[in-house]
């Protein structure tokens, strides 16, 4: 075709399209003209219709507003509501349907999930004096309000203000049931609003007395006991139908604060709250003063029982281990079952005794609440739980629920990705000094720079800017030459290998990752460092090492049923890094976690505002990992990681290796029985993997890393002299935490 013909195609297709565009645009522009007037002519026909003046015109105009903002606000409220809605099912009144017995790993029954709750009893059966007094203590409008009580509320608002404190407690039993069916204790606006969602929901779908006989039959009790009728055998050692009323006051007492005046605990308290629930009964009409003169004269005495020792945040995780091997199939269609399970009663019987007392002794002076604790074998084996300060407090785990940084003491993963790479050793120099990626610009505790020195030397005073430097150098092993796209490639082989190594949290990617900004659990923590102390092997925390059905039939068997794990670290890498590890110990940040006569190794941790405190650590027979903080991620008073969370760390792990074969740390053959420990002379041999000729390890920490060179002096920071008196012995790391 010749060109003029193609070019006046072209033209005339041109000319058309723009004819097309200005009839569209003409079109538009008079149809939205037209619907103007003819709206305007509509508007107008009806205000000369409809017009209002005065009153009239103000009520329309109120009602008009208030039809607005009711649109909007419902539009609001049910997006504020589905988080709460979701948490319902179409089965979520019905029993579990597992029935689970637990049993620690000598075969002793230790506690029961599942089919726990006593329903047998119909409200009707409840005593009077019970009913009474729960709802004169816990909530008088109960009967009134419709599952939020804003009377009830305010009035605690107003008590609390005079207080000065939490004195009474504003929540209605229907938003107490709402948080015990399907949230947890955890303090956070979220919950709240999520309880009061669900509360409305409870009042739509079930009557007063189902709502309370559902209270009566679910709520924690203390002792590990759940529900009144539980209860009153556990504490009374009779039927619930047959108690008296200083008992039924003592039971009222509990829903609260089942810990604090539990009878078998705090016997004083315990009678103490009593009393104020009778006359808490006084006050709400459902007695008189003289009714009650009896029962205050003589308060209930509960059965002796010596104060047991309850794993109910391990029994509460282990439950939800089992659920999962049910979904997964392994268990056939068996729904009663008996689980034994790694549990050590004397291990968690420590644990629990020594978070209580550091919390007791140093919790003001640091001006922390809250504690996690996790202990289990190298393999994976859980044998202890903390999950909190106090279960009947709130049930809620901080061991496996709660996200915190790790600060620090997630280094460990940095440096096995690095020493992965071949490129380091533990006697590879690497230099202390200012390293920034864009605008951020790590900088260490004690606000300075130190300069050349080995790596283990970097890693036992616990270095902020080698880890952000080995991002960097990793990204740039795979090619890439700018310094913040090297970093981001190095950051990605960590979140690589610490998912491997047993942290399952998402790990966001920033520029802090590599000192520790991500999220982790505390079980992950121990899960994460018992790579290091089994060798490089994956160790996926288990709760049940056998599985019994009810006839006693063994269905799972945890060495046969499981997977062999996998390898993620190389030997040398294990070797490598249980070096400088124990260096930590020995001479770096976490000194108060040395156990004496086991070599011992681990990571401390701090993060920014001293709001987590870690310390996680391991022996060739356990790996420990501890936290220190609050739950509403406030600061504490300069708390760090080599302070009470390696205090607690030896607390437990000293006991637990006591009338054991100590089993050596791998990397360490020199720890078999006969050999010195690691408390005492260093291994001459030199480090792992050195090349031959090179100077022994103890040659190359004479002539390049005398201690005091790399150590600052630094004051106690304020709040802590009743910590330093108590342990003065024992000196303070300087370095960052």
């Amino acid at each position: 075709m010749p060109l003029n013909r193609l070019t006046q195609i072209r033209n005339r297709l041109s000319r058309g399209l723009l004819g097309f565009d200005a009839w569209l645009n003409d079109g538009l522009y008079s149809g939205s003209r037209s619907f103007g007037e003819a709206y305007g002519r509509v508007s107008e026909r009806i205000q000369r219709r409809f017009r209002a003046r005065g009153v009239k015109r103000l009520v329309l105009d109120l009602t008009s507003e208030a039809v607005t903002l009711g649109v909007a606000g419902g539009i609001v409220m049910l997006t504020l509501a589905q988080p709460a809605f979701n948490q319902t099912s179409e089965n979520w009144l019905k029993a579990p349907d597992l029935a689970v017995t637990f049993l620690d790993r000598y075969g002793t029954e230790v506690g029961r999930r599942g089919i726990k709750h006593d329903d047998s009893l119909r409200i009707d059966e409840f005593p009077d004096i019970l009913v009474k007094a729960l709802i004169s203590t816990e909530d008088r409008r109960f009967y009134e309000h419709w599952g939020i009580d804003p009377i009830g509320t305010l009035r605690a608002v107003t008590v609390n203000a005079r207080g000065g404190g939490h004195v009474q407690g504003g929540s209605s039993l229907t938003q107490q049931l709402a948080k015990n069916l399907f949230l947890s204790n955890e303090r956070s606006l979220e919950r709240k609003v999520n309880e009061a969602f669900l509360a409305l929901w409870l009042e739509c779908h079930l009557s007063k007395n189902e709502i309370l006989k559902l209270y009566l039959d679910r709520a924690y009790m203390g002792g590990g006991t759940f529900g009144a009728a539980a209860a009153a055998d556990y504490y009374f050692g009779k039927n619930l139908k047959d108690i008296t009323l200083p008992e039924a006051a003592m039971l009222a007492g509990l829903f609260k604060a089942p810990t604090k005046y539990a009878p078998h605990v705090n016997l004083p308290a315990a009678r103490a709250r009593a009393a104020d629930v009778l006359h808490n009964m006084v006050e709400a009409g459902y007695l008189t003063e003289g009714q009650i003169q009896s029962a205050l004269r003589n308060p209930a005495t509960p059965v002796t029982r010596s104060r047991d020792i309850n794993a109910d945040y391990y029994l509460d995780w282990a439950f939800n281990e089992i659920k999962k091997l049910v979904d997964e199939g392994k268990l056939k269609k068996e729904r009663v079952l008996v689980v034994k399970t790694p549990l050590d009663l004397a291990i968690q019987k420590r644990a629990d005794q020594a978070v209580e007392n550091v919390l007791r002794q140093f919790g003001d002076a640091f001006d922390v609440e809250q504690a996690a604790l996790v202990t289990m074998e190298p393999d994976g084996a859980v044998r202890a739980m903390v999950g909190g300060s106090d279960y009947g407090q709130s049930q809620f785990n901080r061991a496996t629920d709660a996200l915190r940084q790790p600060g620090s003491s997630f280094k460990p993963y940095v440096y096995a990705a690095a020493l992965s790479t071949g490129q380091w050793r533990p006697d590879s120099k690497v230099v202390d000094r200012p390293v920034c990626i864009g605008n951020w610009c790590p900088a260490n505790y004690g606000r300075s720079f130190s300069g050349a020195m080995p790596l283990w030397i970097a890693v036992a005073k616990s270095i902020n800017s080698i880890p952000v430097q080995f991002s960097i150098a990793m990204g740039k092993q795979l090619g890439e030459t700018h310094d913040a796209r090297a970093a981001k490639l190095g950051r990605a082989k960590i979140i690589e290998l610490a998912h491997k190594m047993g942290i399952t949290t998402n790990l966001v990617d920033s520029v802090s990752l590599p000192i520790g900004s991500a999220e982790v659990t505390v079980i992950d923590q121990a899960a994460g460092y018992a790579v290091f102390a089994n060798g490089g092997k994956r160790a996926k925390p288990y709760a049940a090492t056998e599985i019994r059905t009810g006839a006693g039939e063994v269905i799972y068997r945890h060495d046969t049923s499981e997977a062999p794990p996998e390898q993620v670290l190389s030997t040398r890498v294990v070797a490598d890094m249980n070096y400088m590890l124990n260096k930590v110990v020995d001479e770096g940040t976490g000194r108060k976690a040395a156990v004496e006569g086991v070599r011992t190794a681990g990571k401390s941790g701090t993060t920014n505002a001293y709001r987590d405190a870690w310390f996680v650590g391991f022996t060739g027979n356990l790996v420990t990992a501890v936290w220190y903080g609050n739950d509403d991620h406030t600061s504490t008073k300069n708390l760090t990681g080599g302070s009470l969370p390696a205090m607690t760390f030896h607390e437990v792990m000293a006991p637990a290796h006591q009338g054991i074969e100590i089993k050596p740390m791998p990397g360490f053959d020199a720890d078999k029985p006969g050999a010195k420990t690691a408390q005492g002379p260093a291994p001459t041999a030199p480090p792992p993997g050195a090349p031959a000729g090179a100077l022994s390890r103890r040659s190359f920490e004479v002539l390049g890393g005398i201690g005091t060179l790399f150590r600052s002096v630094e004051s106690p920071p304020p709040g802590r002299a009743a910590f330093n008196m108590i342990n003065n012995s024992q000196s303070r790391s300087t370095s960052s935490q």
